[in-house]
């Protein structure tokens, strides 16, 4: 495991740092990434054993989400207790977070007594739920959250919002 460093602003942040994702389409992936290189970080992509990709899997994905329906994980290979700071990210589904985050969430919620922070990619709307509902899992306020649009992702326009989410983390 590395030690963490963020070069923002010049300030170092001081803790180990996890960044745990989901991502369908790879647009979360590419934030969490982006997150994860400015924190030194280490990485943690969850894997969902249901298949997502296509039209099929969109609309699985959705009902999964409206039904608050948990999925079955392949293992993780880190443990969130062993870090001082753990941003979650998830995809925006039906307006909540998506299904694999949501069993990530519930699976570690024991191991999540740290601090955390959320980020969500989305096509539209649907933030405010999904980190209510990401709060109420674990059982507590994150640090800063961080709501990106999926247009602003593709067209790499979110640099300043990302800045700020990282400098809230400090």
């Amino acid at each position: 495991m590395r030690e963490n460093m963020s070069a923002i602003g010049g300030s170092a942040y001081g803790g180990k740092t996890l960044v745990v994702f989901y991502s369908r389409t790879g647009t979360t992936k590419k934030v969490g990434e982006m997150i994860a290189q400015k924190l030194n970080a280490d990485v943690e992509e969850i894997k969902d054993t249901v298949n997502r990709s296509g039209a099929k899997g969109y609309l699985i994905s959705g009902r999964d989400s409206l039904k608050k329906g948990l999925t079955k994980l392949e293992p993780v290979k880190y443990n969130p207790a062993s870090y001082d700071l753990v941003i979650i990210g998830t995809p925006i589904w039906a307006w909540s977070m998506s299904a694999p985050v949501r069993t990530y969430l519930t699976e570690q919620k024991d191991n999540l007594k740290n601090n955390s922070a959320f980020f969500c990619t989305m096509g539209g709307s649907g933030n405010e739920k999904a980190f209510s509902e990401m709060e109420n899992i674990i059982g507590r306020k994150p640090k800063s959250t961080l709501a990106l649009k999926t247009l602003e992702v593709v067209k790499n326009n979110f640099g300043e919002k990302l800045e700020s989410f990282i400098k809230e983390l400090s």
